[in-house]
C-alpha cells in the first residue's frame, strides 16, 4: 500500500478564513433556496479545495457528524452534483465536483427542472384535460391554460438556454437589456 497516498488521505484538510467564510455562505444560501445546508456546505467544500476528499476528511475538516456527511454525499449523487473517485491504494470512495461552474449551473437547473417545474406542467396538462369546468369557472381555467402556456414557453426556452455554449449563454445575459430595447423600439 502506498504510504504517501494513506498520509494525504487521512489528513485533515485545513481551510483558510476565506475558504470557511465561502463554505459557511453558500450553506446559508443553500438554506434559502430550499438545500440542506450540510449538503450546500459538502458540496462548497469539494468546489472550493478542486480536489477529491473522502468522507472522513470532510466530515473532520467542517466539523459535521460523519452520518451527516454520508447522507448529504448521497443527495449530492442523486442530484449528479458529486461523483465517485478512487485514490491508488486506498479503498475508500473519495468524491469530487466539476470545477465548471457552468457545468454545475446545467446539472442543478436540469435537476431542478426535472424536480419542480415538469412535475407542475404535467400536473396543469391532466387537470385541463380531466376537469370539467362549469360556467363561474371559465376564467379560472383560462388563468390555468395561461399559467401551463407560460410554463411549457419558459420549458422550451430554458431547454434551449442550456444547451448552449457558455460564450454565447454569457452573450445573451449580457445583451438582455440591449435586446429588450431592441424589442420595444429605442422609444420606449
Amino acid at each position: 500500500m502506498n504510504t504517501e497516498a494513506n498520509i494525504e488521505s487521512n489528513e485533515k484538510i485545513q481551510l483558510s478564513e476565506l475558504g470557511n467564510q465561502f463554505i459557511l455562505h453558500w450553506g446559508e444560501m443553500g438554506t434559502r433556496w430550499g438545500i440542506n445546508r450540510t449538503v450546500s456546505q459538502i458540496h462548497a467544500f469539494l468546489y472550493f479545495i478542486g480536489k477529491p476528499a473522502n468522507a472522513e476528511q470532510i466530515a473532520d475538516t467542517l466539523q459535521v457528524a460523519r452520518s451527516n456527511v454520508s447522507n448529504s454525499l448521497k443527495e449530492l449523487q442523486n442530484w449528479h452534483l458529486v461523483r465517485i473517485t478512487h485514490m491508488m491504494g486506498d479503498r475508500r470512495d473519495y468524491f469530487e465536483t466539476s470545477l465548471d461552474i457552468w457545468e454545475l449551473f446545467r446539472t442543478v437547473i436540469t435537476e431542478r427542472k426535472a424536480r419542480e417545474f415538469d412535475p407542475t406542467v404535467q400536473f396543469l396538462e391532466r387537470y385541463l384535460s380531466e376537469s370539467t369546468f362549469n360556467n363561474n369557472e371559465l376564467e379560472a381555467k383560462k388563468r390555468v391554460q395561461d399559467m401551463l402556456e407560460l410554463m411549457k414557453t419558459l420549458s422550451i426556452w430554458g431547454d434551449e438556454m442550456i444547451k448552449l455554449k457558455p460564450e454565447t449563454l454569457t452573450k445573451i445575459m449580457k445583451y438582455g437589456a440591449k435586446i429588450q430595447m431592441l424589442i420595444r423600439g429605442n422609444n420606449s
